[in-house]
């Protein structure tokens, strides 16, 4: 029998597997070879389960494993492909993530320190950790192939992705969230975006130890949430807002009834007795849609003891406000805005575009009688997320919503020239009489301004 010649011939210049590429050699999976390799010998496997008829999804991972690297072996071996034993399995191991898994994506979304997972077109993936993006050795071999892995994701969701619906935003079956936008709308192809959340969240605790705040900041959280203080929880993008709100329904007491409304479903707190609502859509023709503001307006007839909205970014702030200011004390939700200030001026705004038909100074002593505190949350330049502010909201003065600010953020510089965090008790006493009860265990912990 005639050899058959290898249409893929070997680099020069390739480093062993795991090597780094800061020596000016690319690792084997990062080459265009490798590409070739893996889609050649991802058509080959896919005939083979063709040609004998073979039901994959019926098989334990175990027992596909060593049908593809046995596949695999038998395909470079008959191509006389001219890569080594480790590279082979490096090719084998990329075609069982593709069967059984998420391809290119498998390791980043099963990797807990991931936080973000950013695709900019095939060839362009970065990932986000510990607060700072970095550019992922992984890629597709194409749009199509970039396309098959997310409609795998999206397909037991009942979530589509094609021309007539090109934009999808979906939550994923272990609490993360998937935004995918494609051509026409995507002029360089598709665009994701997927944000992880951990399976367990952050306590306040933890959140000490990483220096998000000091334990006086900590000690006024604990009493603003056992008071029963309607708190706002306001920040940029990506700047922890969702995981300290997790963090803070630690200290809502074990007997209270929460009713948490998301657009997507992100919260995941750690409380015994909590009832999760999520928007609707609605279909191509905007029926059957469900709005936060319906849901937040439905959550009043279902006995809550504390409504929390995981983002105020609608018509639902008028709903959010009139909650908190008709007994149900205790609510908390999340806003986008750069300063405590800003996050005034947003609920403004946002009641304005709901159609609120009073004046303006009802407004703002309709907002200062709802909110207690603001809690400013600020992702910094290295990465690190940090409380920069905690801001009571103490009345109206002058037709201008008055605050004080309790906490202050402050980055110091050390003798050998390194930042570090510093927080500042400003030594104002709370005006709010929902704290009362933990005056003197504020004063032990904040210091005699309390």
């Amino acid at each position: 029998m005639e050899d058959k010649v290898t249409p893929f011939p070997s680099t020069t210049a390739r480093a062993e597997p795991g090597a780094d590429a800061e020596h000016g050699v690319q690792p084997f999976e990062q080459t265009e070879q490798y590409q070739k390799v893996l889609i050649a010998a991802h058509e080959h496997l896919l005939n083979s389960i063709e040609d004998e008829r073979i039901d994959i999804d019926a098989w334990a991972p175990d027992t596909v494993s060593r049908y593809v690297h046995a596949q695999t072996a038998g395909f470079v071996h008959e191509w006389r492909i001219p890569i080594n034993e480790a590279e082979k399995d490096i090719v084998a191991n990329a075609l069982v993530k593709e069967l059984t898994g998420f391809g290119p994506l498998d390791d980043l979304l099963h990797d807990p320190e991931i936080e973000d997972i950013l695709i900019n077109g095939y060839k362009d993936i970065h990932v986000s950790q510990g607060g700072m993006l970095k550019r992922a050795p992984q890629r597709f071999s194409d749009d199509s192939h970039l396309l098959r892995i997310l409609r795998r994701i999206l397909a037991p969701l009942g979530r589509r992705l094609d021309e007539s619906n090109p934009m999808v935003d979906a939550r994923l079956p272990n609490g993360g969230r998937l935004n995918a936008i494609i051509s026409p709308l995507a002029v360089d192809g598709p665009m994701v975006s997927i944000r992880k959340f951990r399976k367990d969240p952050f306590t306040p605790d933890e959140l000490l130890r990483m220096g998000t705040f000091d334990r006086p900041m900590q000690a006024l959280l604990h009493a603003m949430v056992l008071g029963r203080c309607n708190i706002l929880v306001s920040g940029g993008t990506s700047s922890g807002k969702t995981s300290l709100l997790n963090a803070l329904a630690n200290y809502i007491p074990a007997n209270e009834r929460v009713i948490t409304v998301e657009d997507t479903a992100e919260l995941s707190l750690n409380h015994p007795h909590v009832v999760r609502l999520e928007s609707r859509i609605g279909g191509a023709d905007g029926n059957g849609a469900i709005s936060i503001r319906d849901l937040v307006r439905n959550s009043l007839r279902m006995r809550p003891d504390r409504i929390v909205v995981g983002e105020v970014r609608g018509a639902e702030v008028l709903e959010m406000l009139q909650a908190m200011n008709t007994g149900h004390d205790g609510s908390m939700a999340t806003i986008h805005a750069n300063s405590p200030r800003d996050c005034l001026y947003r609920i403004e705004m946002l009641a304005g575009f709901a159609g609120f038909q009073g004046s303006e100074d009802s407004l703002r002593r309709q907002i200062a009688s709802a909110i207690d505190f603001i809690v400013q949350i600020s992702r910094l330049g290295s990465g690190r997320r940090v409380l920069v502010s905690i801001t009571e909201i103490t009345g109206v003065t002058d037709n201008m919503i008055a605050t004080q600010e309790m906490f202050r953020h402050e980055v110091q510089i050390d003798g050998d020239g390194k930042e570090y965090d510093r927080w500042v008790g400003l030594g104002f006493q709370p005006h709010s009489h929902k704290l009362e009860p933990f005056r003197r265990q504020l004063r032990e912990a904040l210091g005699g301004g309390f």
